[in-house]
């Protein structure tokens, strides 16, 4: 899976992809959360309020089909396919990059962040298929928390190692080093699944790039053909080299 370029190619598409449907269908979620008995408080934020009662009108057929605990476990099975985009697509990225010293250490901590969010994600709302929430959903929140919040801190460890080395495009790298003032905001406006959208399109818009990447890449040595062509040999990710700052077009 990591070693195809074709598979790179179509993991991009899928995290990027993901990212825009973890954005939209995330407030789904958060709006069936709200017709809930405990999601009811989360109406007293006044900028959640603002938004969500008039949606929660518009959008009434989609929210109302079953009982509210059911619509809800049921719209948050969306953020499985959602992590699991943007671990892949970091798997991808890792592996192009050759990663040193710190920035190899900030790897390792984000990667085995993002597969405990997605596995979190998974005992969340994958063990629950009734009307009403069994007892390890409880439980599984104790295994959330902890996987948000190394999310967010690795996330932000990454961004760090990452301007460091000055990838290119520099945005999912502040995303990234913006992640927890961002999901602090966020959360005041909507559900704390969607406190990890900035690690969604951080991932989202690098893995753009590389489904955008030319399908044959020029041979070393093969002249180079205008200001947007791809530099011989290059790895886009390969912070190892500098290039040319008006031939760069990438990461």
């Amino acid at each position: 899976m990591f070693d195809s370029p074709k598979a790179h190619q179509r993991l991009g598409t899928f995290a990027w992809m993901m990212a825009w449907s973890g954005l939209v269908a995330g407030q789904l979620h958060a709006l069936s959360r709200h017709a809930t008995a405990d999601g009811k408080a989360d109406l007293q934020l006044p900028l959640t309020r603002a938004w969500a009662e008039p949606a929660a009108r518009a959008l009434r057929p989609l929210l109302t089909w079953a009982d509210p605990d059911l619509v809800y476990l049921t719209y948050g099975k969306i953020w499985l396919p959602v992590f699991a985009a943007f671990t892949l697509c970091a798997f991808v990225v890792h592996q192009r990059r050759r990663p040193v010293g710190f920035e190899k250490w900030a790897w390792r901590l984000a990667l085995t962040a993002y597969v405990w969010a997605t596995l979190a994600v998974v005992a969340d709302y994958w063990t629950q298929w009734g009307a009403r929430p069994n007892a390890f959903f409880d439980a599984a929140f104790l295994i959330t928390v902890p996987g948000l919040l190394l999310t967010l801190t690795g996330s932000t460890v990454l961004g760090i190692a990452l301007l460091r080395r000055r990838m290119r495009p520099r945005t999912p790298a502040w995303l990234l080093v913006m992640a927890i003032p961002l999901a602090l905001a966020i959360t005041q406006v909507t559900s704390m699944g969607s406190a990890a959208l900035p690690v969604m399109f951080a991932f989202g818009i690098l893995g753009r790039h590389i489904a955008r990447e030319r399908a044959h890449a020029p041979l070393p040595g093969d002249p180079v053909r205008g200001a947007d062509a791809v530099p011989s040999g290059a790895n886009p990710f390969d912070a190892t080299r500098e290039f040319d700052a008006t031939r760069e077009r990438s990461i």
